[in-house]
């Protein structure tokens, strides 16, 4: 048997839930009503006195209205059974037939029309047949029978009670659905906000990384050169360890930056420092060996997401040149703006390894393919000419919109 939601208001709902729905039970304080109606109209249509066996007939439907929703079916028979046999003891009125309006409705309600029908149709002939084809038996007064007349209101009746039975049905399920796509909603929300979280918690963790990582490299190349030069050539000593100050504070800076980022929970969509391209002569000259920078093809604006995305691969590539290249070694960086697409050429002369390559999301070789194909894009590394190079491919449109 399907369980449908009772009508009202949400405060009312919480009672009509409890120990009568628990029973399997409707709420009786319609039944209350309907035996009220039926008992107080009795009085006033009964062709004879009011008996102890005539109240019976009346409050036999009422009575069986609270387990309308264990029984519908059931309780529609007794109901009309009972209206049934009362009616024959007094004129046609609507104030005998509450019960079985109300059980018809809640047969159709409970998506059941067909037997509502039918139950009604039955009771519908039983009730004319009586009142006419044993008005004799039964004595019933001549003027007490029902004519074509009522017949025709109570089969319109009837019709109406069942088709709004059949439109609360559909009004229910209507609800149950909105709700249903709103918890889908919820849901999903829910489930985006929390990957979002995730997101974010990576993509601090790769700036992090990238900010730590490319600073503490320049910072110990830059210590090891002071502790060699610090007895014999003092003044270039200086400039390491000034070069170890102004790296120290750069990243001091940026790591305040992004974790001022994620302190601002409740700001707009936290953005990313301001790096890109623009900064590639500050990163070069920062980076602790012999570095050239070439530039070909038309330069243009380029997506934030791509811009931050090339500096940090270059970055990582320069970091990764300091640790595993040697002393002396140079690089070379090309940047080639390309019709559709930005192009990245890091190489140098030293022997660098793949070390980092296996160390997890957000580090070496293996950081800058997720970058890249975050992007749509590509990185290619590998020995070449006694020296080591990283390609990279990064998909942009030509008007700098936002990838």
């Amino acid at each position: 048997m399907e369980d449908v939601k009772p009508w009202g208001p949400p405060w009312r709902e919480d009672r009509r839930s409890g120990r009568f729905q628990r029973r399997g039970l409707a709420h009786p304080g319609v039944a209350v009503v309907a035996g009220f109606i039926q008992v107080m109209g009795g009085d006033d249509v009964a062709w004879r006195p009011m008996t102890p066996a005539l109240y019976a007939m009346l409050l036999a439907g009422p009575v069986a209205l609270v387990f309308r929703k264990r029984a519908p079916v059931t309780v529609l028979v007794i109901a009309a059974a009972a209206s049934i046999a009362f009616g024959t003891n007094a004129a046609p009125r609507w104030t005998f037939a509450v019960a079985p309006a109300i059980a018809l409705f809640n047969l159709a309600r409970m998506g059941r029309p067909r037997a509502a029908a039918v139950v009604a149709g039955l009771a519908f002939a039983a009730y004319f047949g009586a009142c006419w084809g044993l008005g004799d038996t039964i004595t019933l007064p001549a003027v007490g029978r029902p004519g074509w007349r009522e017949g025709v209101l109570l089969a319109i009746a009837i019709a109406m009670i069942i088709f709004l039975g059949g439109a609360a049905k559909v009004r229910s399920e209507h609800l149950a659905d909105m709700m249903k796509v709103r918890a889908e909603r919820a849901r999903a929300k829910e489930e985006q906000e929390l990957r979002q979280a995730s997101e974010e918690r990576l993509r601090m963790a790769r700036e992090l990384h990238d900010v730590l990582g490319h600073h503490l490299s320049l910072i110990n190349v830059q210590a090891g050169v002071g502790l060699h030069l610090m007895e014999k050539q003092p003044e270039q000593a200086r400039e390491a360890l000034t070069a170890i100050k102004s790296a120290s504070a750069e990243a001091l800076r940026e790591v305040r930056t992004v974790l001022d980022v994620m302190r601002a929970k409740d700001e707009p969509a936290p953005r990313r420092p301001a790096l890109g391209l623009s900064r590639l002569e500050e990163l070069t000259a920062d980076a602790g060996l012999p570095i050239t920078t070439e530039v070909t093809g038309a330069e243009r604006p380029l997506p934030p997401e791509v811009d931050r995305a090339a500096y940090r691969i270059v970055q990582e590539a320069l970091t990764n040149v300091r640790k595993h290249a040697g002393a002396g070694a140079t690089a070379s960086i090309c940047v080639d703006y390309l019709p559709t697409a930005l192009h990245l050429a890091i190489r140098n002369d030293g022997p660098a390894a793949e070390t980092d390559a296996s160390a997890g999301e957000g580090t070496g070789i293996a950081g800058m393919r997720e970058r890249a194909q975050i992007l749509g894009g590509s990185v290619e590394a590998g020995p070449v000419d006694g020296g080591f190079l990283v390609s990279v491919l990064l998909p942009t449109p030509d008007d700098g919109s936002p990838a």
